[in-house]
Protein backbone atom coordinates (compact mmCIF):
# COMPACT_ATOMS: atom_id res chain seq x y z
CA UNK A 1 0.00 0.00 0.00
CA UNK A 2 0.99 3.63 -1.00
CA UNK A 3 0.89 6.47 1.74
CA UNK A 4 -2.11 7.49 2.63
CA UNK A 5 -1.90 11.51 1.42
CA UNK A 6 -2.75 13.12 -2.00
CA UNK A 7 -5.73 14.38 -3.57
CA UNK A 8 -8.57 11.76 -5.34
CA UNK A 9 -11.01 12.28 -7.91
CA UNK A 10 -14.04 9.86 -7.59
CA UNK A 11 -16.54 10.43 -10.53
CA UNK A 12 -19.88 9.33 -9.60
CA UNK A 13 -19.77 9.77 -6.28
CA UNK A 14 -23.24 10.47 -5.15
CA UNK A 15 -23.71 6.90 -6.47
CA UNK A 16 -24.31 3.69 -4.31
CA UNK A 17 -20.33 3.56 -4.63
CA UNK A 18 -19.18 5.96 -4.97
CA UNK A 19 -20.31 6.76 -1.43
CA UNK A 20 -18.72 4.45 -0.16
CA UNK A 21 -15.62 5.16 -1.93
CA UNK A 22 -15.52 8.72 -0.71
CA UNK A 23 -16.33 7.38 2.76
CA UNK A 24 -13.01 4.95 2.76
CA UNK A 25 -10.70 7.30 0.60
CA UNK A 26 -11.46 10.32 3.65
CA UNK A 27 -10.92 7.71 5.98
CA UNK A 28 -7.31 6.87 4.94
CA UNK A 29 -6.52 10.29 4.86
CA UNK A 30 -6.69 11.83 1.38
CA UNK A 31 -8.33 15.18 0.31
CA UNK A 32 -11.37 13.94 -1.74
CA UNK A 33 -13.04 15.73 -5.08
CA UNK A 34 -16.53 14.16 -5.41
CA UNK A 35 -18.17 14.71 -9.37
CA UNK A 36 -21.86 13.57 -10.23
CA UNK A 37 -24.20 14.96 -12.65
CA UNK A 38 -26.83 13.44 -10.24
CA UNK A 39 -28.83 12.00 -13.16
CA UNK A 40 -28.66 8.41 -10.87
CA UNK A 41 -26.54 9.83 -7.82
CA UNK A 42 -28.37 11.33 -4.70
CA UNK A 43 -26.68 14.46 -2.98
CA UNK A 44 -28.07 12.46 0.39
CA UNK A 45 -25.08 10.16 0.23
CA UNK A 46 -22.61 12.81 0.71
CA UNK A 47 -24.52 15.62 2.68
CA UNK A 48 -22.54 13.84 5.65
CA UNK A 49 -19.16 14.93 4.26
CA UNK A 50 -20.00 18.78 3.34
CA UNK A 51 -19.26 19.70 7.00
CA UNK A 52 -15.60 18.55 5.93
CA UNK A 53 -12.60 20.22 4.52
CA UNK A 54 -10.81 17.67 3.21
CA UNK A 55 -13.60 17.03 0.54
CA UNK A 56 -14.92 19.12 -2.41
CA UNK A 57 -17.79 18.06 -4.81
CA UNK A 58 -18.38 19.19 -8.53
CA UNK A 59 -21.70 18.73 -9.85
CA UNK A 60 -20.30 18.46 -13.66
CA UNK A 61 -21.07 15.64 -16.35
CA UNK A 62 -17.91 13.81 -17.37
CA UNK A 63 -19.07 13.84 -20.50
CA UNK A 64 -18.53 17.01 -21.72
CA UNK A 65 -14.78 18.34 -21.04
CA UNK A 66 -13.35 17.68 -17.07
CA UNK A 67 -11.13 20.21 -15.80
CA UNK A 68 -10.17 19.94 -11.99
CA UNK A 69 -7.49 22.81 -10.51
CA UNK A 70 -4.58 21.83 -8.59
CA UNK A 71 -2.86 18.24 -7.89
CA UNK A 72 -4.34 15.36 -8.39
CA UNK A 73 -2.79 11.75 -7.49
CA UNK A 74 -5.27 9.16 -8.38
CA UNK A 75 -8.95 9.16 -10.27
CA UNK A 76 -11.53 6.39 -9.61
CA UNK A 77 -14.09 6.88 -12.73
CA UNK A 78 -17.64 5.26 -11.18
CA UNK A 79 -19.75 7.47 -13.15
CA UNK A 80 -22.65 5.47 -14.90
CA UNK A 81 -26.10 4.55 -15.04
CA UNK A 82 -25.54 0.87 -13.56
CA UNK A 83 -29.16 -0.76 -13.38
CA UNK A 84 -31.07 -1.98 -16.14
CA UNK A 85 -34.25 0.12 -15.71
CA UNK A 86 -31.32 3.71 -15.73
CA UNK A 87 -29.21 2.49 -19.52
CA UNK A 88 -32.77 1.34 -20.99
CA UNK A 89 -34.12 5.04 -20.36
CA UNK A 90 -31.12 6.87 -20.77
CA UNK A 91 -29.06 4.53 -23.24
CA UNK A 92 -27.17 7.86 -24.91
CA UNK A 93 -26.18 9.28 -21.69
CA UNK A 94 -24.61 5.01 -20.44
CA UNK A 95 -22.95 5.16 -23.76
CA UNK A 96 -21.55 9.06 -23.66
CA UNK A 97 -20.24 8.22 -20.06
CA UNK A 98 -18.54 4.84 -20.78
CA UNK A 99 -17.20 6.86 -24.39
CA UNK A 100 -16.62 10.63 -23.76
CA UNK A 101 -16.37 10.52 -20.27
CA UNK A 102 -13.47 7.81 -19.98
CA UNK A 103 -11.81 10.07 -22.30
CA UNK A 104 -12.49 12.95 -21.14
CA UNK A 105 -11.16 11.48 -17.77
CA UNK A 106 -8.12 9.43 -19.41
CA UNK A 107 -6.98 13.00 -20.91
CA UNK A 108 -7.14 14.38 -17.27
CA UNK A 109 -5.30 11.53 -15.40
CA UNK A 110 -2.59 12.24 -18.55
CA UNK A 111 -2.39 16.52 -18.18
CA UNK A 112 -1.77 15.45 -14.00
CA UNK A 113 0.28 12.42 -13.95
CA UNK A 114 -2.75 10.51 -12.17
CA UNK A 115 -3.00 6.77 -11.61
CA UNK A 116 -6.41 6.02 -13.12
CA UNK A 117 -9.11 3.15 -12.13
CA UNK A 118 -11.63 2.20 -14.49
CA UNK A 119 -15.13 0.47 -13.01
CA UNK A 120 -15.91 -2.24 -15.08
CA UNK A 121 -18.75 -4.92 -14.73
CA UNK A 122 -19.30 -8.76 -15.55
CA UNK A 123 -21.14 -7.43 -17.53
CA UNK A 124 -18.66 -7.38 -19.79
CA UNK A 125 -19.30 -11.58 -20.15
CA UNK A 126 -22.49 -10.86 -21.10
CA UNK A 127 -24.64 -14.55 -21.14
CA UNK A 128 -21.86 -16.32 -20.56
CA UNK A 129 -20.75 -19.60 -22.07
CA UNK A 130 -17.85 -19.98 -19.43
CA UNK A 131 -18.52 -20.46 -15.69
CA UNK A 132 -17.36 -18.91 -13.82
CA UNK A 133 -15.88 -16.23 -15.55
CA UNK A 134 -12.53 -15.83 -15.71
CA UNK A 135 -10.55 -12.39 -16.73
CA UNK A 136 -9.09 -14.20 -19.73
CA UNK A 137 -12.96 -14.66 -20.86
CA UNK A 138 -14.08 -12.35 -23.96
CA UNK A 139 -17.84 -12.90 -23.18
CA UNK A 140 -20.92 -13.63 -24.92
CA UNK A 141 -22.36 -9.99 -25.60
CA UNK A 142 -25.06 -8.98 -27.69
CA UNK A 143 -23.99 -5.32 -29.29
CA UNK A 144 -27.20 -4.41 -30.34
CA UNK A 145 -29.82 -5.98 -27.60
CA UNK A 146 -31.59 -3.50 -25.33
CA UNK A 147 -28.19 -4.08 -22.36
CA UNK A 148 -25.53 -3.08 -25.06
CA UNK A 149 -25.48 -0.04 -24.60
CA UNK A 150 -23.94 -0.80 -21.38
CA UNK A 151 -22.13 -3.40 -22.14
CA UNK A 152 -20.75 -1.89 -25.19
CA UNK A 153 -19.80 0.99 -23.32
CA UNK A 154 -17.91 -0.78 -20.56
CA UNK A 155 -15.98 -2.91 -23.14
CA UNK A 156 -14.93 0.47 -25.33
CA UNK A 157 -14.40 1.90 -21.69
CA UNK A 158 -11.41 -1.22 -20.78
CA UNK A 159 -10.22 -1.17 -24.28
CA UNK A 160 -9.46 2.94 -24.26
CA UNK A 161 -7.91 2.52 -20.70
CA UNK A 162 -6.03 0.11 -22.61
CA UNK A 163 -4.93 1.85 -25.53
CA UNK A 164 -3.83 4.58 -22.83
CA UNK A 165 -1.46 2.50 -20.92
CA UNK A 166 -0.21 1.18 -23.86
CA UNK A 167 0.35 4.15 -26.24
CA UNK A 168 0.89 6.76 -23.17
CA UNK A 169 2.48 4.81 -20.48
CA UNK A 170 -0.16 5.84 -18.20
CA UNK A 171 -0.76 4.24 -14.74
CA UNK A 172 -4.49 2.49 -15.07
CA UNK A 173 -5.97 0.00 -13.28
CA UNK A 174 -9.75 -1.83 -14.51
CA UNK A 175 -11.66 -3.52 -12.04
CA UNK A 176 -14.59 -5.52 -13.25
CA UNK A 177 -17.48 -5.74 -10.34
CA UNK A 178 -19.90 -8.30 -9.94
CA UNK A 179 -23.29 -8.04 -8.08
CA UNK A 180 -22.75 -5.90 -5.23
CA UNK A 181 -25.44 -5.03 -2.30
CA UNK A 182 -25.89 -3.03 0.76
CA UNK A 183 -26.49 0.25 2.09
CA UNK A 184 -27.18 3.72 -0.06
CA UNK A 185 -28.96 1.23 -2.86
CA UNK A 186 -31.69 3.00 -4.55
CA UNK A 187 -35.56 1.43 -3.86
CA UNK A 188 -36.61 1.72 -7.15
CA UNK A 189 -33.33 1.18 -9.43
CA UNK A 190 -34.68 -1.87 -11.18
CA UNK A 191 -32.01 -4.80 -9.64
CA UNK A 192 -33.59 -7.76 -7.78
CA UNK A 193 -32.32 -6.77 -3.97
CA UNK A 194 -33.34 -3.66 -3.62
CA UNK A 195 -36.77 -5.34 -5.36
CA UNK A 196 -37.23 -7.24 -3.16
CA UNK A 197 -36.30 -5.97 -0.31
CA UNK A 198 -38.80 -3.04 -1.17
CA UNK A 199 -41.74 -5.77 -2.67
CA UNK A 200 -41.41 -7.72 0.99
CA UNK A 201 -40.92 -4.43 3.37
CA UNK A 202 -44.71 -3.39 1.76
CA UNK A 203 -45.74 -6.68 1.64
CA UNK A 204 -45.59 -7.05 -2.07
CA UNK A 205 -44.99 -10.01 -4.27
CA UNK A 206 -41.39 -10.23 -4.80
CA UNK A 207 -40.72 -10.51 -8.52
CA UNK A 208 -38.73 -13.39 -10.14
CA UNK A 209 -38.13 -12.97 -13.95
CA UNK A 210 -38.03 -16.74 -15.74
CA UNK A 211 -38.07 -19.97 -14.05
CA UNK A 212 -36.03 -18.07 -10.87
CA UNK A 213 -33.65 -20.55 -11.80
CA UNK A 214 -30.87 -17.59 -12.72
CA UNK A 215 -28.00 -17.75 -10.65
CA UNK A 216 -26.29 -14.26 -9.16
CA UNK A 217 -23.13 -13.59 -6.98
CA UNK A 218 -23.59 -10.96 -3.88
CA UNK A 219 -20.83 -9.41 -2.83
CA UNK A 220 -21.24 -6.76 0.04
CA UNK A 221 -20.06 -3.20 -0.48
CA UNK A 222 -17.60 -3.02 2.13
CA UNK A 223 -15.42 -5.87 0.17
CA UNK A 224 -16.07 -4.34 -2.92
CA UNK A 225 -14.87 -1.20 -1.53
CA UNK A 226 -11.67 -2.60 -0.04
CA UNK A 227 -11.26 -4.86 -3.25
CA UNK A 228 -11.20 -1.71 -5.29
CA UNK A 229 -8.97 -0.10 -2.57
CA UNK A 230 -5.90 -3.08 -3.27
CA UNK A 231 -6.20 -2.97 -6.34
CA UNK A 232 -5.78 0.67 -7.03
CA UNK A 233 -2.57 0.38 -5.14
CA UNK A 234 -1.19 -2.87 -6.99
CA UNK A 235 0.97 -3.12 -9.78
CA UNK A 236 -1.46 -4.85 -11.61
CA UNK A 237 -2.87 -2.96 -15.11
CA UNK A 238 -5.06 -5.66 -16.73
CA UNK A 239 -8.87 -6.26 -15.54
CA UNK A 240 -9.48 -8.27 -12.52
CA UNK A 241 -12.76 -9.45 -11.42
CA UNK A 242 -14.20 -8.21 -7.57
CA UNK A 243 -17.26 -10.13 -6.36
CA UNK A 244 -18.37 -13.14 -3.97
CA UNK A 245 -18.17 -16.51 -5.50
CA UNK A 246 -21.26 -17.73 -3.45
CA UNK A 247 -23.79 -18.30 -6.26
CA UNK A 248 -27.25 -18.24 -5.27
CA UNK A 249 -30.31 -18.98 -7.28
CA UNK A 250 -33.22 -16.60 -7.86
CA UNK A 251 -35.35 -18.89 -6.11
CA UNK A 252 -33.09 -19.33 -3.55
CA UNK A 253 -32.48 -15.65 -2.41
CA UNK A 254 -35.79 -14.40 -2.87
CA UNK A 255 -36.92 -17.01 -0.04
CA UNK A 256 -33.55 -15.81 1.81
CA UNK A 257 -35.40 -11.92 1.72
CA UNK A 258 -39.01 -13.37 2.38
CA UNK A 259 -37.66 -15.19 5.57
CA UNK A 260 -35.25 -12.01 6.79
CA UNK A 261 -38.41 -9.71 6.37
CA UNK A 262 -40.83 -11.90 7.89
CA UNK A 263 -43.74 -10.47 5.93
CA UNK A 264 -46.97 -12.88 5.37
CA UNK A 265 -48.33 -10.78 2.61
CA UNK A 266 -45.43 -11.74 0.58
CA UNK A 267 -44.68 -14.30 -1.56
CA UNK A 268 -42.92 -15.27 -5.09
CA UNK A 269 -44.50 -14.23 -8.35
CA UNK A 270 -43.19 -15.08 -11.87
CA UNK A 271 -42.89 -12.80 -14.70
CA UNK A 272 -41.52 -13.55 -17.96
CA UNK A 273 -37.23 -13.38 -18.28
CA UNK A 274 -36.07 -9.86 -19.99
CA UNK A 275 -34.04 -10.20 -23.90
CA UNK A 276 -30.42 -11.08 -23.46
CA UNK A 277 -30.43 -11.58 -19.31
CA UNK A 278 -27.73 -13.55 -18.05
CA UNK A 279 -28.30 -17.08 -16.80
CA UNK A 280 -25.75 -17.46 -14.89
CA UNK A 281 -23.20 -15.08 -13.16
CA UNK A 282 -20.47 -16.01 -10.83
CA UNK A 283 -16.38 -14.45 -10.50
CA UNK A 284 -13.54 -16.72 -10.73
CA UNK A 285 -11.56 -14.78 -8.08
CA UNK A 286 -8.23 -16.88 -8.14
CA UNK A 287 -6.51 -13.70 -9.76
CA UNK A 288 -7.90 -11.43 -6.59
CA UNK A 289 -6.78 -13.40 -4.16
CA UNK A 290 -3.02 -14.37 -6.19
CA UNK A 291 -2.64 -10.20 -6.77
CA UNK A 292 -4.45 -8.61 -4.50
CA UNK A 293 -4.04 -10.88 -1.27
CA UNK A 294 -8.39 -10.32 -1.27
CA UNK A 295 -11.09 -12.67 -0.77
CA UNK A 296 -14.64 -11.48 0.60
CA UNK A 297 -14.70 -11.23 4.77
CA UNK A 298 -18.52 -10.64 5.25
CA UNK A 299 -21.23 -13.46 4.56
CA UNK A 300 -24.46 -13.06 2.90
CA UNK A 301 -26.73 -13.74 5.95
CA UNK A 302 -24.56 -11.21 7.89
CA UNK A 303 -24.63 -8.81 4.73
CA UNK A 304 -28.22 -8.90 4.02
CA UNK A 305 -29.06 -7.80 7.71
CA UNK A 306 -26.91 -4.79 7.72
CA UNK A 307 -28.54 -4.37 4.53
CA UNK A 308 -32.25 -4.82 5.73
CA UNK A 309 -31.47 -2.68 8.78
CA UNK A 310 -30.87 0.27 5.98
CA UNK A 311 -34.01 -0.43 3.66
CA UNK A 312 -36.49 -0.46 6.70
CA UNK A 313 -35.58 3.69 7.21
CA UNK A 314 -35.84 4.17 3.69
CA UNK A 315 -38.87 2.20 2.23
CA UNK A 316 -42.31 3.66 1.94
Amino acid sequence: MEKSSGRVLITGAAGFLGSHLCDRFLKEGYHVIGMDNLLTGNIKNLEHLFPRKDFEFYHHDVSTYVHVPGELDYILHFASPASPIDYLQMPIQTMKVGSLGTHNLLGLAKSKSARMLIASTSEVYGDPLEHPQTESYWGNVNPIGPRGVYDEAKRFQEAITMAYHTYHGLETRIVRIFNTYGPRMRTNDGRVLPAFFSQAIRGEGLTVFGDGNQTRSFCYVDDLIEGIYRLLFSDYHLPVNIGNPSEITMNEFGEEILKLVGNPKSKLIYKPLPKDDPKRRRPDISLAKKVLDWVPQVDRVEGLRRTYEYFKTVVK
